[in-house]
């Protein structure tokens, strides 16, 4: 297959299939004229890692994630650990933004919103509130 069968099948553009090969998640096969030349365990593997980073592991997580599915010696506790570490991750980035939402909340409450020039939002912004 070639990259556009592969972007077609996995759904990843063929710039994203290019950097995945770059940094070593993915290594296709070449034909003698250089291009690129994909098989189907290509093709999972591409699948595995955008599954992967739609549920926002990183590349190093992917990478970390590749090669414990790689490995049929696996520890599933080595697995599960990077997944509740994504998880923790991705709670503390919820804490934060209902932090924010939070404190934009009570700044949009406190203010008029009317025809005088007072704003407590941009008040807060210019660091006076």
């Amino acid at each position: 297959m070639n990259i556009g069968d592969v972007s077609a099948r996995t759904g990843l553009p063929a710039k994203t299939i290019r950097y995945y090969e770059d940094i070593d998640l993915i290594k296709p096969l070449r034909d003698d004229n250089g291009y690129r030349r994909f098989r189907d365990q290509d093709v999972h593997k591409l699948n595995f890692l955008g599954r992967a980073r739609a549920l926002g592991f990183t590349i190093g997580d992917c990478r970390t994630l590749l090669a414990l599915y790689e490995d049929e010696t696996r520890a599933s506790a080595d697995v599960k650990q990077v997944a509740r570490d994504h998880l923790a991750q991705i709670e503390a980035k919820i804490a934060d933004l209902n932090a924010m939402r939070e404190a934009l909340s009570h700044l949009i409450d406190a203010c008029a919103g009317d025809d005088r020039p007072d704003c407590p939002i941009l008040q807060d912004l210019g660091g006076k509130g």
